[in-house]
């Protein structure tokens, strides 16, 4: 017997010993890419050319238990895109990596704006120098249902979705290479009740609704553009949820809720997509918790709280993505803060209605604390600016104004954040427009 068992040890230790040096692959996904050249490089030296969206490997694998970690080694050009990595270093734990996030970027190309009382959606090109709107062939488009009041675009600019407020249903488009015309893939798919905002994940995976009236989150995957409600969608989440955020990593939701002013948290499965809620979630932000943004390093997040007329501040566990409120907040904003967006560098945060009524206000975020200190002047925009979001080049910021019905457009001091009017700005729009995006 004691034989035996010294053998069964043996053979544990030789099962461990293989265990410890099998190798698995590192990969995961590129989105948005539209120029040539791009590079990616691991720790081992492996060069890897990326030529289109989608999954990508390195052809070496790691050993279980040694560190992987994957960069930038040259970045596309024609036309010359900026591109990041999320979740780009680790150490390998019995299993392949399939979730790094490559995000490429560049000016913004067109705008999208949802309508409420028309229920249509008006498409902009955008000229990248001036920031001036210039209404797309075909615009405005119907939206497929009553009463749009969100709209998402994925990563890669190829599919936008629009929650229908008034019917419980997303609307899905392709979007026209080139052009920014919007075609029904369809009809429309069912949500909760009263859908309120919509968000595509960074990896382009997974859509995700906030439902007003059902209190939920509805979870879809997605496959050329066309959404399947995952298994055990929707998931509840506190009272009035208003506005939805992931971290760029994709491993993180986060939403804002309304009627009982906190913020839900889940961790997103990335095979599946599933939610599962964070330990201590919902997090307490301020009344009438109306608009969620987190920063481009997924290490702050902001919350504008219209009731309270405050911005809560909080800082984001990387490991868990649990918030804790950063000192000093909330911050007062004088006015019913309606929407709050973070510039691409990650030193600005940008709130509407915030200081004055139908005001447009910058704050300066704080690196190492994630605290906010007033940019200066705030900017006059349109009567009751709902929505607010910032070019991926981080060199305008789109308003739209729901009770003026047209889109406010600011130039961005790359020193200062300092907001200035575009000339020709108002941009008319359809009838009282809820939600803006820049793709």
């Amino acid at each position: 017997m004691k034989k035996f068992g010294w053998g069964l040890l043996a053979l544990t230790g030789l099962a461990l010993a293989a265990c410890n040096l099998t190798k698995y692959d590192v990969g995961g996904t590129v989105t948005g890419l539209r120029g040539s050249g791009l590079v990616l490089e691991d720790n081992l030296g492996d060069s890897l050319s990326v030529t289109g969206n989608g999954a990508f490997t390195f052809s070496t694998r790691v050993q279980n238990g040694d560190a992987y970690s994957v960069t930038v080694s040259t970045q596309p050009s024609n036309p010359t895109q900026t591109c990041t990595v999320q979740n780009g270093s680790g150490t390998i734990d019995k299993s392949p990596v399939t979730h790094i996030i490559v995000t490429c970027k560049e000016a913004g190309q067109f705008a999208y704006v949802a309508n409420q009382d028309s229920s249509d959606i008006s498409v902009f090109a955008i000229n990248a120098t001036t920031g001036y709107l210039t209404r797309v062939s075909g615009s405005p488009f119907a939206a497929g249902g009553t009463t749009p009041v969100s709209i998402a675009v994925d990563p890669n600019g190829a599919y936008a979705y629009v929650a229908n407020n008034g019917s419980n249903t997303v609307s899905v488009f392709s979007i026209g290479a080139g052009t920014g015309v919007l075609a029904s893939l369809g009809e429309a798919v069912g949500t909760g009740s009263a859908p309120v905002a919509a968000i595509v994940d960074p990896s382009g995976n997974y859509l995700f609704v906030a439902n007003q009236g059902s209190n939920n989150v509805s979870a879809y995957s997605i496959s050329g553009g066309q959404l399947t409600e995952l298994t055990g969608s929707p998931y509840a989440v506190g009272a009035g949820p208003s506005a939805l955020a992931t971290d760029p990593g994709s491993n993180f939701l986060y939403v804002s809720n309304f009627t009982d002013g906190t913020v839900s948290a889940f961790r997103i499965d990335a095979a599946t997509g599933a939610l599962s809620g964070i330990a201590g979630s919902p997090f307490t932000a301020g009344a009438g918790a109306n608009s969620i943004a987190v920063d481009p390093t997924g290490t702050y997040a902001y919350v504008a709280n219209e009731s309270a007329a405050t911005i809560t501040a909080f800082s984001i566990a990387s490991a868990s993505g649990a918030l804790s409120p950063i000192s000093g907040s909330p911050y007062n904003t004088g006015s019913d803060v309606q929407a709050v967006a973070i510039d691409p560098a990650g030193a600005h945060v940008y709130a509407a209605n915030a200081t004055a009524a139908n005001d447009v206000a910058g704050f300066t975020i704080t690196p190492s604390s994630g605290a906010l200190t007033a940019d200066g002047a705030s900017v006059a925009s349109g009567s009751l600016p709902a929505s607010l979001t910032i070019d991926p080049a981080g060199t305008f910021a789109y308003v739209a104004n729901a009770d003026s019905n047209g889109v406010s457009v600011f130039s961005i001091d790359g020193g200062t954040g300092i907001l200035s009017a575009v000339s020709g700005s108002a941009f008319l729009t359809g009838s009282a427009p809820r939600s803006i995006t820049v793709h």
